[in-house]
Order: structure tokens, then sequence, then C-alpha cells
């Protein structure tokens, strides 16, 4: 069963690493290593967590990589499926 409407991962970032640290965007993106525009994009909701971010998450606030890419997945999947009906797929079966 999906999750309802679950946070990008942006959001967790900002609400449970970035804010309980005290951390900037600019302080945050440096630990990370990559820029502020890349991170901002992230918590923003504009880009998502690729494999190697979730691997640099996991490094930087002591999480696992995995629980970053699931919640990318679920983001991913349940904004997909509210497009379901758009989708002009029609059922397979064997003869």
């Amino acid at each position: 069963m999906l999750m309802h409407n679950p946070l990008h991962p942006g959001e967790i970032i900002e609400e449970l690493c970035l804010e309980p640290l005290g951390l900037t965007v600019t302080e945050a993106a440096k630990a990370l290593g990559i820029s502020c525009k890349t991170l901002s994009s992230i918590i923003n909701g504009k880009a998502g967590i690729s494999p190697e971010m979730a691997v640099c998450l996991s490094i930087a606030f002591n999480t696992s990589s995995e629980s970053w890419i699931n919640q990318q997945s679920q983001y991913d999947l349940w904004q997909a499926e509210q497009h379901r009906s758009e989708l002009h797929v029609r059922p397979l079966s064997a003869a």
C-alpha cells in the first residue's frame, strides 16, 4: 500500500536534518560537496535524490542511503499514480 502524499525528501532534509542542527543551506551544501543551488533545488522539491546523493546524505547525517532512495521512490511513485488515468495503456494477457 502506498503512503498517502509522502513528503519530498528535500522537506525531510530541511526539517529533520538542517533545522535541528542549526545549519544553513550554504553550510550543508559545503559539507555535502555540492553547490548551494543543487541543495536548494532538492530542498524546494525541484530536484530528486540520486543514488550518489543518497550516499552523501547518509554519510553527512549518519543515516542509511536506502532510506533516502526509498523516500524518493515513494514520492515519485505517488506523484505518478496521480496521473494513472492519463496513461494510455491497455492490459495484456497470455493467449
